[in-house]
């Protein structure tokens, strides 16, 4: 039916990515009511991607577990201030973002990192398969652990997170001009280390 209503109206289908995000808007504007099943639901869609994040960010599991709770409690508290201009996934990691900055600034012996989100290796994947995919892993682990904190936090939105630069800009409260600026020596370096280190000249 709704193929049919969508040829017939020549109007081309929502894509999942839309999809998501029009049910994000609209659990996100349950949840300011009150709606707990709409709470439940916007966790079960973003909280691994929320755990991963700020797992990057402080290099701690427990942290990470904690502040996940943190960033779906501000969730619920400041759902009815939402505003709908910006996608929700950008304004959870901007939540994200700055409970983990605040709980490393709370821990002084620590800076600012963050780990590459490691390959998952696909279960269909025969040994061989694995195992390389397990050292291109390692050695990208490797390579981004040598960026500045500020040129893997770029990286981690860009391409790990599939943030626009503006919403990069938004999660991180810097210029888009400035996003741009990190997202290309971030890549120019991280080439020439992955190429140095498929080379096998990289200390790890």
């Amino acid at each position: 039916m709704q193929t049919a209503r969508a040829i017939t109206t020549n109007r081309p289908l929502a894509s999942p990515a839309a999809q998501a995000e029009s049910s994000d808007k609209a659990w996100i504007a349950a949840i300011a009511k009150g709606d707990r099943r709409a709470m439940n639901r916007l966790y079960a869609r973003h909280s691994a991607r929320v755990y991963r994040f700020i797992l990057r960010l402080t290099r701690s599991e427990t942290i990470a577990e904690d502040l996940v709770s943190e960033v779906f409690l501000d969730a619920w508290r400041q759902a009815a201030r939402f505003e709908q201009r910006s996608q929700v996934s950008t304004w959870l990691l901007a939540i994200a973002r700055n409970k983990a900055i605040s709980a490393l600034r709370r821990r002084h012996d620590e800076e600012l990192d963050e780990d590459a989100l490691a390959l998952v290796e696909d279960p269909s994947d025969d040994p061989e398969e694995a195992l390389e995919k397990t050292e291109r892993s390692a050695i990208l682990r490797r390579c981004l652990a040598q960026l500045s904190p500020a040129h893997r936090e770029i990286i981690d939105l860009v391409y790990y997170h599939e943030k626009s630069v503006e919403e990069a800009a938004e999660i991180t409260g810097i210029p888009p001009a400035t996003v741009k600026t990190r997202m290309y020596y971030a890549r120019q370096q991280l080439a020439a280390l992955i190429e140095k280190a498929e080379g096998g000249h990289l200390v790890s």
